[in-house]
């Protein structure tokens, strides 16, 4: 009988500690998902901010006033277009 209740209490304290070493291992992964995903949060916020970035520097008029200025190109006069319609 002394045997009996002896494995059975060594069967409830190992059921124990299996219970708080995996409640412990859920709130250390609860915490490291939180942590993930406002660092997803954080790269979604650059993300906006560098195609925000992207769009300014590659709006058409910053593009042709660059053009204009710093390296000094102007719209062809008429009579240097040719067209090449028709050609095959």
């Amino acid at each position: 009988m002394i045997r009996a209740d002896a494995f059975l209490v060594a069967v409830a304290v190992a059921s124990a500690l299996g219970v708080v070493a995996s409640q412990h291992q859920a709130r250390k992964l609860f915490s490291e998902l939180e942590r993930e995903q406002t660092r997803a949060h954080g790269l979604e916020v650059e993300w906006d901010q560098l195609q925000l970035e992207q769009s300014t520097w590659a709006a058409h008029a910053r593009v042709e006033k660059i053009a204009r200025e710093k390296v000094g190109m102007r719209p062809p006069v008429p009579g240097q277009v040719i067209s090449l319609e028709g050609l095959k």
